[in-house]
């Protein structure tokens, strides 16, 4: 059966996360869904980020098979047009065929994620539903400071959702960084994996060195804590954007 590699981006604010759930609206159910009407077939993809309620994609990635070998741009214009037709806020940006062996989920060598925080005392028209609004000034700076605390190889639990159904707590974070522009704050986070809830948990307590009330030494004890009520309140998910993943050379 031919595979093919899905790049997408969504809105994630009317669905209930990326997995397909019953009884809710998912990102993977409008994608099948689509697939359906498109060619008939029921299939079940796989993604690269189950991304949470509320969080968005510029760029997820997913797999499927189908039984007919279609040209990749059929594809993506067939499940866009059902996508549209159902009112969905999904996009396949391509569609292309691949290797049998890959997949969009194990395959993957890094994922990096971005959280957008808009610092400004007035509220958010055009940024609603698209960054965290936080009214209370930030230091950028110290809060980069204080993410080197958290980059390299650690056990991350105070940074893992009590959910979280990953065998290990350990993962290696290659990236963590703070820059401002004008009212923007953006964190950027890099790594092979992921735990569940771990960036906006990270980007929740770096909050608080921008806010003053703790320092990168308070964010260093908080890791060391290895315990989740150590770490300060998490992120919503409407900053957060899953922007690419990595995959071998082909």
């Amino acid at each position: 059966m031919p595979r093919y590699r899905l790049d997408i981006e969504y809105d994630g604010t009317p669905y209930s996360g990326w997995q397909r759930q019953a009884g809710q609206h998912s990102v993977q159910a409008a994608l099948e869904n689509a697939v359906r009407g498109f060619c008939g077939e029921t299939v079940s993809m796989r993604g690269a980020g189950r991304t949470d309620a509320g969080v968005h994609a510029a760029g997820q990635v997913a797999h499927l098979d189908l039984t007919k070998d279609w040209p990749g741009d059929t594809v993506r214009d067939a499940i866009n047009a059902h996508l549209k037709l159902a009112g969905e806020a999904v996009s396949v940006i391509r569609a292309t065929r691949t290797a049998d062996e890959f997949d969009a989920r194990f395959s993957a060598t890094a994922r990096h994620y971005l959280f957008r925080i808009l610092n400004r005392r007035a509220p958010p028209a055009l940024e609603k539903d698209r960054a965290w609004w936080v009214p209370a000034p930030l230091d950028a700076d110290a809060m980069h400071e204080a993410a080197r605390e958290l980059v390299g190889r650690h056990d991350f639990t105070t940074f893992r959702s009590i959910h979280c159904q990953a065998k290990s707590p350990l993962r290696t974070l290659d990236r963590l960084d703070v820059k401002r522009s004008g009212d923007l704050i953006e964190v950027t986070a890099s790594a092979r994996s992921f735990l569940h809830n771990q960036v906006r948990s990270m980007v929740g307590t770096l909050k608080r060195v921008g806010e003053g009330a703790w320092s990168a030494a308070d964010v260093k004890a908080a890791l060391e804590a290895k315990d989740r009520a150590a770490c300060a309140a998490v992120a919503p998910p409407e900053g957060l954007y899953l922007m690419k993943v990595d995959y071998p050379p082909t």
